[in-house]
Order: structure tokens, then sequence, then C-alpha cells
């Protein structure tokens, strides 16, 4: 029996260690734990290889995830610990293992929770109680860690804190080449999951400033917040490559991230990069976003919605670029001390040898 299965919600680039090692793109999460935890990865595509005609209708009738689900689930006897990256592929998996396998021996689950306060989400723990199916939850956010313990009364030790993290060995400022400065300051916003674009764009128009916003995110499904909007003549709206978002970091000033009022992690990837490439962030105060950025040490908090702030907050830094500067710096040595792939891969680890030694 192998110790550890771990999914991807995705499909692995067949080319991926070469584009790492190119430089064109930072270590992937996933490829770093399978290597500390000598691990067995489970893609889409490795899922579709493996779970025959049935799998298929799955994938019709539920899409990659449910099919994910069902490819881990066929393996349960294989390894102890099946750790799945997000609830997308958990859930149905617990409920697998709930009422198809009920009363059988099963691997310990471990399942990444991005956000859980969602209804239709909710209905599979509220009504069919699938958390008994998952042996420790990692939450990025001290709200989703909250609500999950509360509503569903599940032990604080089950329901796991986990810091998100960043490739700092990718995302450093000496990993780029120094532009010339432009006529007027530039400043960034990068993302889409939960993004008020509406709010920045009132905050921004008339500023002496240039501002790029890269509305493109490979999580999101969701339609280009600044779509339909009114773009101002000091704004551009385009998409970036790692490379080149890399380098659009290295270019501004700081960095806004102007989120809707939500319960969850949105935005914490770009806030991490930025941090990593030591530049300040401003973010709405969102709910669920108050783990990362320390008020006044690595960057700015406005409240949700509110352009007249955010747009004072903007203005302060442009004037204080000292300011900017210190907090960039802090940021840098924060996602270092405390948010660093490394550190991450090493917290995990610990948890998931923890699930094998239980689970022999």
């Amino acid at each position: 029996m192998a110790n550890v299965l771990l999914t991807v919600s995705g499909v692995v680039p067949p080319d991926l260690a070469e584009q790492i090692a190119r430089g064109t793109r930072p270590r992937a999460d996933y490829l770093e734990l399978a290597r500390a935890l000598d691990a067995d990865l489970l893609d889409y595509a490795e899922a579709r290889r493996s779970a025959g005609r049935f799998g298929r209708l799955l994938e019709q009738v539920g899409g990659a995830n449910l099919l994910l689900a069902w490819a881990s689930f066929t393996r349960r006897r294989r390894y102890r610990v099946v750790f799945t990256d997000g609830e997308q592929v958990g859930i149905p998996l617990a409920w697998l293992f709930k009422f198809c396998s009920a009363g059988r021996p099963r691997p310990r689950h471990l399942m990444i929770a991005h956000v859980l306060s969602v209804k239709k989400k909710m209905v599979f723990f509220d009504w069919l109680g699938v958390h008994s199916q998952v042996d420790r939850f990692f939450v990025y956010s001290t709200w989703q860690k909250r609500f999950i313990e509360n509503r569903w009364q599940i032990p604080p030790q089950r329901v796991v804190h986990t810091p998100f993290m960043v490739d700092t060995r990718f995302f450093a400022i000496d990993r780029v080449m120094p532009t010339d400065a432009p006529a007027r300051p530039m400043i960034c916003s990068v993302g889409r999951e939960a993004r008020d674009y509406a709010t920045l764009l009132a905050a921004a128009r008339g500023l002496d400033v240039r501002l790029t916003i890269a509305a493109g995110s490979p999580w999101s499904k969701g339609a280009d917040p600044t779509r339909n909007q009114e773009i101002p003549a000091n704004v551009s709206v385009r998409r970036f490559s790692s490379a080149e978002l890399r380098q659009l970091y290295a270019d501004s000033r700081f960095m806004v991230v102007p989120l809707h009022a939500v319960d969850f992690q949105a935005g914490v990837t770009v806030i991490l990069e930025a941090m990593a490439m030591s530049r300040a962030v401003i973010c709405s105060k969102a709910p669920g976003q108050t783990d990362v950025i320390v008020e006044g040490e690595t960057g700015m908090y406005v409240a949700p919605q509110d352009p007249a702030a955010l747009r004072a907050a903007i203005e302060y830094l442009l004037d204080h670029p000292e300011e900017a500067e210190r907090m960039g710096r802090a940021g840098r040595r924060r996602v270092e001390q405390s948010m660093s792939l490394e550190g991450y891969v090493r917290g995990l680890s610990r948890w998931v040898a923890d699930a094998v030694d239980a689970g022999r």
C-alpha cells in the first residue's frame, strides 16, 4: 500500500518541470508537496485515462471534479491518505466514502477548504453529514475556520488554519530587469475572483497615475469584472503571463486589491506575490481577507465599496513613497518568514505524516 494520493484540480502540463527550470513560471505547490511526501499525483488527464466508461459518464453529468473524486475513490484501497486540493473534489469524495463504502475501512481524508459558507456546499454538511468523512480541513482564512467549527461543531484540531504561500524564488525583485521610470507613477491591480473593479475605477478616475489592471485568473470562472465598465484614460486592462506579471509588480509603486465583502481569502495569491516583490498592498477589508496584510506595516486596509476611502489610500501612498517602500520591504520579510512555498510544504507535510502514521 502506498502512502499518499494528492489530487490536482486541473491538468499538469507535461513540460511543467521545464517551464519552472526556464524561469517562465513559479514552482507549483502540488509538485513540491508531491516531492516532499513521495505522493502520487492524480489530475484530470490521469482520471480520464483510468476511470473507464462510468467515469466518463460522471464527468458528462457532474464535471471534471466529480470525475476526479470518483477516480480517487476507486484508488481508496491503494493509499493510506487521500489529500484533496479543494472542496470541489473533497466534498464528492467524502460523499462517496459515506454512502458507497459505509462501514468499510477507508484512507484518511485530508481536504483543503477554500470556502464552505456557500448554500450549495453547506447542504452536503448540513443534511448529509459528509464532514464525518473528512479527517482534517485545511483553511486559508480564519473566518472560514471559525465558521466550520461553529456550524458543524467540529473540534478545532480538525480545522487547521494554514497560511497560504508564494514562491519567493520566482517572485523576487532581483529576478527582474529594472525599467526606466515612467513620466507618471504606475500602480497595478491583479486578479478576478470577487474583485470590485467598479470601485477601483471610480477611485482612480482623474488621478495623476497610470493604473494597470490584470483581470485574468486561472482559478475564477466568473466573467471579467472590468467588462462593461467605463475605463478611464489613465487605466489599461490586459492579461499577463507569470513572468510579465512579475515585471508589472516591479514597475508599480504598489498594488491595489479591491474586493467585495466576501468571507474567504479572495486575492490572497496576488497579495502574496506583490509582497514577495517588495510592494505594499492596499486591500478592501473583506471579512475573509484579514490574515495576510498587517495594517500600517505591510499595507493598508480600506472599507469595501468606498471609492473615496480607496482614493485617499492611493493618494497617501503616492504622496509618501518612502512609506510604500517601507511597507514593501516589510511585506517581503513577512512572506519569507511565514508564507513561503517552502514553509507551506513543511507545514502540510507534518500533518500528512501524522495522517499516514494514523492510517497504518
